[in-house]
């Protein structure tokens, strides 16, 4: 099919009715509120089901009963709308039903501003809802990858019955880039032997994340786990640029990704021995990628748009075999190029940093050029 000019938000709505989306659950936020205004006309036209929630908490909780029955469900938010999903979050991954989560992350913490950041990547990766729960998190840096990982997370959501969030910030919700949709899928009512049909030729069956003894819900925490080993085994994606003879690596996901890669070019252009790794699932995270590079390079730098939260997995991953450097803007401000470039340059000069946790040594940097 032929490429045309799409806004983010609006591709990943129309990509997720492509991908056979059978009903959307949401309330308006910014910057994700294209989602929900696309669906609101698109799933009606086509006899879908489509609700504007009285609010993320009525939103999850439908997300939830419509998961139960097997159908394909979505729901979006932005970062203090996940917040309040996340009770609801935590029993649709205690009930191991399949549901997909669009997060387009704002600026934060508190209600903060409508700026871009990634600043939700611990909550999507490590926290969010009580409990001991794995998911699958992607994180597109074009618009033409989220409407492809968008697709891709229903299926990765059936396939392991777990949720399957997409994280991506405002700005690439924004933005509008020429991009290709996938065919039309036709709605397949499909037949999973766990979801509640209200059939009475079987069996009854009952969905529930509650289990009164201990000893069942350790049963199901131990499945969840096994489930997740096999999560990590098949469905690590990354992109790698340059990193056959970088000496230094990059590694930033999303945007902060994106906008590394340019520096990453003219630092070459430069004659500078750098790459980039740009995870594309940020969980199940790419942790023997960046181990084997750490036997053979002289460090990171780690670029996000935020204080530094992917930051500690990359460390996790080195295991002290090289130092790890970050550079960040939190708060909704965007990095440009340059100051990226302005790190390499500094690394490929030997300047890397004294404090054992490279941020305090960003942080002290960075204080001398923002007013507090």
């Amino acid at each position: 099919m032929p490429k045309e000019l799409w806004k983010g938000n609006e591709a990943i709505a129309e990509a997720a009715v492509r991908a056979g989306l059978q009903a959307y659950f949401g309330y308006p936020i910014t910057p994700q509120s294209e989602i929900l205004e696309y669906l609101a006309r698109r799933m009606p036209e086509l006899g879908r089901a489509f609700v504007q929630a009285e609010s993320e908490l009525g939103a999850i909780n439908m997300v939830y009963g419509a998961a139960c029955t097997g159908a394909r469900v979505m729901t979006s938010s932005s970062s203090p709308g996940i917040s309040l999903m996340m009770e609801g979050i935590s029993y649709i991954a205690g009930t191991e039903v399949p549901a997909v989560i669009v997060n387009v992350m704002r600026g934060g913490p508190g209600l903060g501003n409508i700026a871009p950041s990634q600043a939700d990547y611990n909550q999507a990766v490590h926290g969010g809802g009580h409990g001991d729960y794995p998911r699958i998190v992607l994180a597109p840096a074009s618009v033409q990858e989220a409407i492809d990982l968008t697709a891709l997370a229903f299926d990765l959501a059936e396939t392991y019955r777990m949720i399957c969030m997409l994280i991506l910030d405002g700005s690439l919700g924004q933005m509008m880039e020429p991009a290709e949709m996938p065919e039309m899928k036709p709605i397949v009512q499909r037949e999973f032997d766990w979801a509640v049909t209200g059939a009475m030729n079987r069996p009854r069956r009952i969905l529930s994340s509650i289990y009164i003894d201990p000893v069942a819900e350790e049963v199901v925490n131990f499945r969840l786990a096994k489930r997740w080993q096999e999560v990590q085994v098949r469905e690590v994606r990354y992109k790698e640029y340059y990193l056959d003879d970088a000496e230094i690596v990059v590694v930033g996901f999303g945007t902060a990704g994106r906008i590394a890669l340019s520096a990453v070019r003219a630092a070459r252009a430069e004659g500078i021995s750098v790459g980039l790794l740009r995870p594309v699932t940020v969980s199940p995270y790419p942790y023997s990628v960046i181990e084997e590079l750490a036997k053979h390079v002289q460090g990171f730098l780690v670029t996000e748009m935020n204080m530094g939260q992917m930051f500690d997995d990359v460390r996790l991953a080195v295991q002290g075999r090289a130092p790890v450097e970050f550079y960040g803007r939190p708060g909704g401000v965007v990095p440009f190029p340059d100051e990226i470039l302005a790190e390499i340059r500094r690394l490929a000069s030997g300047q890397w940093s004294p404090d054992p946790d490279a941020r305090l040594s960003w942080q002290k940097r960075m204080a001398s050029v923002i007013q507090r």
